[in-house]
């Protein structure tokens, strides 16, 4: 078990870093934006699942290899680039919809799905990881491995907390752009730049 006073210094830290502009938390803003709260929450809980990959990754030491790997880190940024530009196309050619009407198109398993792939192909969480849990685990204490889960999960609890606190906010603000036919065509046009924007950045050397 984690220490209280370990524990309170780690959720500081990673409340601070969930709310830093990032690629996951602009990627929950545009959604919600975009398509409203639901789909922004449904995409964060995607995300948090994601984590559990990485998670995984650390503890059996291959974040490590993706470290040291330039193919295996390449394969897997060119893969996470390539779904976000297939995002930014389908967001640039979408139809405005009337307001009062429901969007069928994707279901929140759906939104949930895309969270999920986006955190799993981005490599530089592992390698985040990587670097960042060990430095709250005492190696003092038995079952290191069990701490980085620990650890890990409660990453995952704040950033759902946060991301669904962006989420609503940005699922609101989005609903008023969405007023008006030109609304919903600025905001597709933002999301799609966004999108490729982060693409871009993942492919930039670290």
């Amino acid at each position: 078990m984690i220490e209280l006073e370990t524990m309170l210094s780690f959720l500081t830290a990673a409340v601070v870093l969930a709310f830093a502009p990032g690629p996951d938390n602009i990627f929950v803003l545009t959604q919600s934006a975009q398509k409203g709260a639901k789909a922004g929450i449904a995409v964060t809980f995607g995300l948090a699942t994601g984590l559990i990959f990485h998670t995984a990754l650390v503890v059996l030491g291959v974040a490590a290899l993706l470290a040291v790997s330039p193919a295996a880190l390449w394969g897997l940024k060119l893969a996470g680039a390539g779904y976000l530009l297939y995002l930014a196309w389908g967001a640039y050619h979408a139809m405005p919809v009337a307001l009062n009407s429901e969007d069928l198109t994707l279901s929140s398993f759906a939104y949930y799905r895309r969270g999920i792939v986006m955190n799993a192909t981005n490599p530089k969480v592992s390698i985040f990881f990587l670097a960042f849990l060990p430095q709250f685990v005492d190696p003092d204490r038995a079952d290191p491995s069990g701490q980085v889960m620990q650890l890990a999960l409660l990453f995952a609890l704040v950033t759902i907390v946060v991301f669904s606190l962006i989420a609503l906010a940005s699922g609101w603000i989005g609903r008023k752009l969405f007023a008006s036919i030109r609304g919903q065509l600025i905001m597709n046009r933002v999301t799609a730049i966004v999108f490729t924007g982060l693409a871009v950045r993942l492919l930039i050397p670290f």
